[in-house]
């Protein structure tokens, strides 16, 4: 489909949550809608509202946005994805339209039990679904991957993985606890953060071509809600700990069936470290675009949507 098409979504449903003030309302109207047929919501998850989309029938398939990113980012590939599966799209605490709950524990554990609690209450008939994350959210994803092979009531079917932030990744390593540093994160609060020039520099690093229509805007639509960065500090604080934790919960998640998506010019989370990750996950496939940066799903998204679409199986939903 078309980057320029004009997609209409259904407002908050009258039996979900009411947003907590008008300001928030006005700011969620700057974002781009996230296409016709989608539905927007809220849902209580350990003390905040967090907001989610949904659209399609079908198995359940949960999108999993990147760090500083949010429901936006799947804007190009729902609507196909619909076609085959629920999708829900969850902005996690702290980002996007999701409240911004002071105190809370961002660290990778506390923040895939939260995306847990959300995927609980959802009530999923059967309690499994698939699982795709993009980024630090591709992290988490694995990370609550794990979480599923105990006693929990819902179980991950497949993985799709794009880019995740991983352990091997040597730029993550270095970057992210920099700005976790009291340094670092004085600096980003005194440049990045007050100085949108720089979030637009930044934004472009993680395309192989140029920023698409509307993308800036759209990534820069939740900073009217105040603690936008906040979120993505207190994040990289654990950056370190988070990875070490996460590399040894690999070798258990490695039973499910995996995808990796990578675009050959990520500058983000390099695909040289595709290899040994993929190393702890024998049931796995890695597709590398050419040509393509950190967000495959913005920069390809027929190409991203056919991968996964065949991965999962999915076959068109009557409608």
């Amino acid at each position: 489909m078309s980057r320029t098409d004009n997609w209409s979504a259904k407002r908050l449903q009258t039996q979900d949550l009411a947003p907590s003030s008008r300001a928030e309302e006005m700011s969620a109207q700057k974002a781009v809608p996230a296409g016709a047929g989608v539905e927007e919501r809220l849902m209580e998850v350990e003390g905040g509202r967090m907001r989610y989309l949904r659209a399609g029938a079908g198995p359940a398939l949960i999108l999993l946005h990147g760090l500083l990113g949010y429901s936006f980012s799947w804007r190009y590939v729902m609507p196909e994805l619909a076609a085959h599966a629920t999708v829900y799209a969850p902005d996690m605490l702290g980002a996007g339209f999701s409240d911004r709950a002071p105190g809370i524990d961002y660290s990778m554990r506390a923040t895939a039990r939260r995306l847990m609690e959300f995927i609980e209450k959802l009530e999923i008939p059967g309690g499994a679904f698939d699982l795709l994350g993009t980024s630090y959210g591709g992290a988490i994803a694995m990370m609550a991957a794990g979480a599923c092979l105990g006693e929990s009531r819902v179980k991950v079917r497949n993985l799709v993985l794009v880019a995740p932030a991983n352990p091997y990744s040597a730029h993550g390593r270095r970057l992210a606890p920099f700005f976790g540093s009291w340094f670092g994160a004085t600096l980003f609060r005194l440049t990045l953060a007050r100085m949108t020039f720089l979030f637009r520099v930044g934004l472009r690093r993680l395309y192989a071509e140029g920023i698409p229509p509307g993308a800036l805007e759209g990534y820069m639509a939740p900073m009217a809600v105040s603690g936008f960065f906040h979120h993505g500090l207190k994040i990289v604080e654990t950056w370190s700990r988070d990875m070490r934790e996460l590399e040894l919960m690999l070798p258990r998640v490695g039973s499910v069936p995996t995808l990796f998506v990578w675009g050959a010019e990520d500058r983000a989370v390099r695909v040289s470290s595709a290899g040994p990750l993929a190393r702890h996950f024998p049931d796995s496939r890695t597709i590398v675009f050419p040509g393509v940066g950190h967000l495959t799903y913005e920069e390809c998204p027929a190409e991203f949507n056919r991968v996964v679409i065949e991965f999962l199986g999915g076959e068109k939903s009557p409608v």
